[in-house]
């Protein structure tokens, strides 16, 4: 299922035995474009702390009670490693954080999630592989974190000049992948809100804030029309919540 970056927002955390916060916002990796953490402000539970948290955690979408829940129990995640949520992310702080969970590092292998194509957890029996050595990736400590917010608003440039500005996210709950980017046209295009593939990305570049795509202003016409869909499935919280 696809769901829009800006109405996750808010989504209510719902640990294995309580309520651990609500989505502040999304971290992305620029190299594959795929969601590798939720950052979550814990509220009143850890005053003061945001926490980051996998789609390995990850359980059912609740969209009638605006919640995600988390396949970890409170004092799990309570107990885990501190990881700076903050960009830049250390490189060493996440392989800190996965092997706390024993979870297999997402830049491990040659699959959007290691050596899978979606954020599956091997069995208890067979431990993760470990992820490479530091040494393997010399030129770069940091990883390739980047904010959904803060791409947010970037213009967007076809091969033949600017056809608006990003004004969402399309992300796939299976693999956690960025589908689309939701492109606002402006003036240009009657206002009309258009997807565009991230397949179609050739780069940004963060000091221009510019996304640019390797398709020509018609064929972003071609492109289907993104109009945000207010209704909910039926699906309700099956847990109660309480501070």
């Amino acid at each position: 299922m696809l769901h829009s970056v800006k109405r996750l927002h808010g989504y209510k955390l719902g640990a294995l035995d309580g309520e651990i916060g609500h989505v502040k916002g999304f971290y992305f990796d620029d190299k594959d474009w795929v969601v590798r953490y939720l950052v979550v402000d814990t509220g009143s539970w850890m005053p003061g702390r945001k926490v980051l948290i996998s789609p390995y955690a990850l359980g059912g979408t609740y969209p009638g009670g605006k919640i995600l829940l988390v396949k970890l129990t409170r004092e799990k995640i309570q107990n885990s490693p501190s990881i700076e949520t903050q960009l830049p992310v250390a490189r060493q702080h996440e392989r800190d954080y996965y092997r706390y969970y024993n979870w297999p590092v997402y830049w491990g292998g040659p699959g959007l999630w290691g050596l899978n194509p979606v954020p599956v957890i091997p069995p208890v029996d067979e431990p993760p592989p470990e992820p490479p050595e530091p040494e393997a990736e010399p030129e770069r400590p940091d990883s390739h974190l980047r904010s959904t917010q803060e791409l947010t608003g970037y213009e967007i440039q076809a091969v033949d000049g600017d056809v608006g500005h990003l004004e969402d996210f399309l992300i796939d709950d299976d693999n956690w992948a960025i589908r689309s980017l939701v492109v606002a046209t402006g003036n240009w295009w009657a206002g009309k809100n258009v997807l565009v593939p991230s397949k179609s990305i050739s780069r940004v570049s963060w000091e221009e804030a510019t996304v640019f795509v390797n398709l020509t202003r018609s064929a972003v016409q071609q492109e289907p029309e993104y109009a945000r869909a207010d209704s909910v499935d039926g699906d309700h919280d099956p847990r109660v919540f309480k501070e």
